[in-house]
């Protein structure tokens, strides 16, 4: 029986966009594990998670619930998920005969869990210039929801978000700045293609959903991404390939 895999569509060519859905759908294509993408539109996705009881992950700035994919339901199990690493988690439990992505003899949940909270800081600012590329690929209603959240979240329209002149060129060097210290994590290790040396884990598969992102969002011939593919030894891009065998869109 195959995983049912929620995630949020866009009008690309692909559909699949999101960096926290794109670490469960590696996730999934590098395990193995068959499954079959549903796909919810924004507004639709409290209602969603509500009716087959999948918690709340977070919560919205005035303190109500906030619901989120990606989630996942085993019709094996009867289980419904939400939230990328507990996703992981018990993909990796529930299959333990697939590829690890918590390799080694020890539950490294913990620190994997940290390597995500401190990439989140090193890549923040790349939100305030990627959020004006998301709003014109998403379908109407979706876009009418992520308007409306983001706008009262920024206080401003969504159009004003993404920096301009010298803030801009400061912004973009300190968004480089913290891609760079990424680059030196994975420099401690010998500089092998992935955080564990030459074993892939569920950081490098949080990493590509991050890359990915902004590949997809800004397009290969940007100038983003061509910007992004040259830093740290051509690192950024490299990942992107060494995963590319797992970017299938089920």
């Amino acid at each position: 029986m195959s995983i049912i895999f929620y995630d949020i569509p866009s009008t690309l060519p692909g559909i699949a966009w999101t960096p926290n859905t794109w670490k469960i759908r590696y996730c999934l294509n590098y395990k193995g594990i068959p499954y079959k993408t549903e796909w919810v539109e924004y507004p639709d996705i409290e209602e969603h998670c509500k009716k087959h009881g999948i918690a709340p992950t977070s919560k919205w700035r005035d303190g109500s619930p906030r619901y989120t994919f990606p989630a996942i339901h085993d019709p094996s199990t009867g289980i419904y998920v939400a939230e990328s690493l507990l996703i992981a988690r018990y993909l990796e439990n529930q299959y333990p005969d697939t590829p690890k992505v918590f390799p080694g003899p020890h539950d490294l949940s913990a620190l994997h869990a940290a390597f995500s909270k401190a990439l989140d800081v090193e890549i923040a600012p790349a939100t305030q210039f990627i959020i004006s590329a998301i709003f014109p690929v998403l379908n109407p209603r979706s876009e009418a929801h992520f308007r409306r959240t983001r706008e009262k979240t920024f206080g401003k329209k969504l159009e004003d978000i993404a920096p301009q002149g010298e803030d801009r060129i400061a912004q973009w060097a300190q968004f480089r700045a913290g891609l760079g210290n990424v680059n030196k994590w994975f420099e401690m290790n010998g500089g092998g293609p992935f955080l564990m040396c030459d074993v892939l884990s569920w950081s490098d598969l949080v990493l590509a959903g991050e890359t990915i992102w902004y590949r997809i969002l800004w397009g290969e011939d940007s100038e983003e991404w061509k910007d992004i593919k040259s830093w740290d030894g051509g690192r950024w891009g490299k990942i992107l390939e060494t995963l590319k065998e797992y970017e299938t869109v089920m």
